[in-house]
């Protein structure tokens, strides 16, 4: 296992420039702490799979250094970084049988036959997969495919870091969480640094201890998924984290108050600050954390309900707050204004973005 920093590492496929535009991954100060499981989220062509394979040494950065416990590698080769890699399609030997695939590296690392054996046997069972250790590759399904895959990263004692380059994507929905329960599992046994590459919200959410959110080749924020989906850093974290969407709209700022067209929308602490935010401002807030009610009551806002959706356990109603349409998260439970309604901004979740990126309001 190894803690893996990145130094100003970056790359652009033509070479070093000076044009940050030219950049599949922008250079980059980070840090994966040893043990720990990461998302790599964002959506296609982010940079997320240059940056997983820089750091398996399948590219290397036109910019900057990779350290493994503050060893260099950046000019190391892939075979002598000690990474497992697992990719979107499963690659084993398909006329090998189960137990001959988890066993392939080892014997090539010459390891006596009773250690090879043992080994396996022990990686099989935390995977489940003892009862098809017989079995030829070729029958089984792509999940268990996945799992021999993973099963050869860790019967190895030398690896440093798995890397899962959208791993899930080939499995069938049903056995999605399966899958992913079971890498929490082998994290939690062997301890080791994993990274998920992944466009699925759902999948980084539910997997990792720290998701690390990608727009436009670089990191637009890292947290945990508590930390992403109520404290957002950036817009982009608001809109592609959750469902529906974080709610955004343009504002601005009269007498240290936040105004959205005619409606003053509270915000503690705004008049406390010595210098406010100018350009591009925007107020945040999740549907989750709206309130919408019948009747009206202290820094409510009047609106229109024009459409609620039943989504089963709960609605999400859309509104219309002058020339705006927001949505809100409606427990089932909780009676609907029909046409009229009166929607609240509970100021600890009310969030104010200066061109995009969150502003602090604690001056």
């Amino acid at each position: 296992m190894a803690r893996i920093d990145f130094v100003n590492a970056g790359h652009s496929y033509s070479g070093i420039s000076d044009n940050i535009a030219d950049y599949a991954l922008q250079p980059m100060n980070h840090s994966w702490d040893d043990g720990k499981k990461y998302a790599l989220l964002g959506p296609s062509g982010c940079g997320k799979t240059t940056l997983l394979n820089i750091i398996s040494g399948l590219v290397r950065p036109s910019d900057g250094r990779v350290l493994f416990d503050d060893r260099d590698v950046t000019d190391i080769p892939t075979a002598k970084r000690n990474i497992a890699q697992v990719f979107q399609f499963p690659v084993i030997y398909n006329i090998m049988t189960v137990y001959n695939n988890l066993a392939f590296p080892l014997r090539c690392r010459k390891l006596p036959r009773p250690e090879i054996d043992i080994k396996v046997r022990e990686v099989a069972e935390l995977l489940n997969l003892t009862s098809h250790l017989s079995r030829p590759g070729f029958g089984l399904t792509a999940d268990a495919k996945q799992l021999i895959s993973l099963g050869r990263g860790l019967v190895r004692n030398d690896v440093a870091a798995i890397m899962l380059d959208e791993p899930l994507t080939v499995v069938d929905p049903h056995l999605k969480w399966q899958l992913r329960r079971k890498l929490k599992e082998v994290n939690n046994t062997y301890k080791m640094t994993m990274i998920l590459v992944t466009h699925d919200q759902n999948e980084a959410l539910t997997f990792a201890d720290k998701v690390v959110l990608m727009k436009d080749g670089q990191i637009v924020q890292v947290g945990t998924p508590q930390e992403l989906f109520e404290n957002p850093k950036h817009t982009f974290t608001g809109y592609f984290i959750g469902s529906p969407a974080m709610n955004f709209m343009p504002c601005r700022l009269e007498n240290n108050a936040v105004m959205v067209g005619n409606n003053q929308i509270p915000l503690p602490g705004l008049e406390a600050c010595k210098t406010l935010p100018q350009g591009k401002l925007e107020l945040g807030i999740r549907p989750e954390f709206l309130r919408l009610a019948q009747k009206a009551s202290l820094d409510t806002i009047e609106v229109h309900v024009c459409d609620v959706r039943d989504l089963g356990n709960y609605n999400v109603a859309t509104v219309v707050m002058g020339d705006h349409k927001l949505k809100v998260k409606v427990p089932i439970s909780q009676s609907l204004p029909s046409d009229k309604g009166y929607l609240s901004f509970p100021p600890q979740w009310t969030k104010l973005y200066h061109e995009e990126k969150l502003v602090e309001i604690s001056c």
